[in-house]
């Protein structure tokens, strides 16, 4: 049972990360050059952007008439992007993403809530709406938006995985979803599924660390989840160094297929690289899209 002052001290705990987290996030994103926004998207400026034939879910009033009487496709006349879109973030808060090699990096949370915080300090400052995936906190501008968003990065999830929150997707918005995906992948299948279903275009960023990758283990080893709900113990490491690298090869190319069906970006982000490095590459994908990270 949670008591007034277990509340309060559990409230002083989450506080105190905020600060280091926005200081970190914000110097993250001053380090990217905005310069002039020159991201010519369709939207409700007031400068022609293109023609495009209508689709299911246009009003009436956004055909436009003169064009669509020259044949017999009905028009949508867009206009240039001049007003805030929305962006909805899912952040992997799982046991599992609390994991950290070596002393000198940092865990996987701590870099994904950094580089989305920082990423979410960006397109706020360039004018988008920004929230989270699911009910929870709807995508809105301002810097009160960017301090409910580091609140709510600074919660950590009791199991070990979890799964990506797919609720209340906004049509024909973007996403994000930033993990190490290591949990079930029909999760994962599900959300981009749901995504391409309403429109929703997005990134996926694989997080892990450098001994995810390089599997460094030999001779006797226990393996715990940072959870402490599984564990599993071997006398040669060494030996399940190939079977973990085929599992991991084979997850990467599972999440780069689903990515590729739904029309999204997938890049990968090790916490050993620096987090200028990977928040440019989540700048530049959402921005159309670049190659794997």
């Amino acid at each position: 049972m949670i008591t007034p002052t277990t509340l309060r001290a559990q409230a002083e705990t989450q506080a105190a990360r905020l600060p280091p987290l926005l200081a970190r996030a914000e110097h993250l994103a001053g380090a990217v050059l905005l310069g002039d926004h020159g991201r010519r998207r369709a939207g409700m400026g007031d400068d022609f952007w293109q023609y495009r034939p209508a689709q299911i879910g246009d009003s009436r009033r956004m055909i436009d008439h003169r064009r669509s009487a020259m044949g017999d496709v009905q028009f949508v006349r867009e206009r240039e992007w001049q007003i805030a879109q929305s962006v909805m973030l899912w952040v992997d808060q799982g046991a599992a993403m609390r994991f950290a090699s070596a002393p000198d990096l940092p865990t996987k949370a701590d870099r994904a809530r950094v580089l989305s915080l920082a990423l979410a300090i960006l397109l706020i400052r360039g004018g988008e709406r920004v929230g989270l995936t699911g009910t929870s906190l709807p995508p809105r501008r301002g810097n009160a938006q960017i301090l409910r968003l580091a609140e709510m990065f600074s919660e950590d999830a009791m199991d070990d995985y979890a799964p990506p929150e797919h609720r209340a997707m906004i049509p024909h918005a973007r996403a994000v979803f930033v993990s190490d995906f290591m949990g079930d992948i029909e999760a994962v299948k599900l959300a981009l599924t749901k995504a391409a279903d309403r429109g929703v275009r997005g990134v996926l960023y694989h997080v892990l660390d450098p001994a995810e990758e390089a599997f460094p283990f030999r001779g006797r080893t226990i393996f715990e989840s940072v959870g402490g709900t599984l564990e599993h113990e071997t006398l040669k490491a060494s030996e399940l160094k190939d079977r973990y690298l085929s599992r991991l090869a084979a997850r990467k190319d599972e999440l780069q297929r689903l990515c590729s069906v739904a029309g999204w970006q997938y890049g990968i982000h090790h916490t050993g690289s620096s987090a200028q490095s990977g928040l440019l590459w989540l700048w530049r994908a959402l921005d159309g899209g670049v190659g794997r990270a």
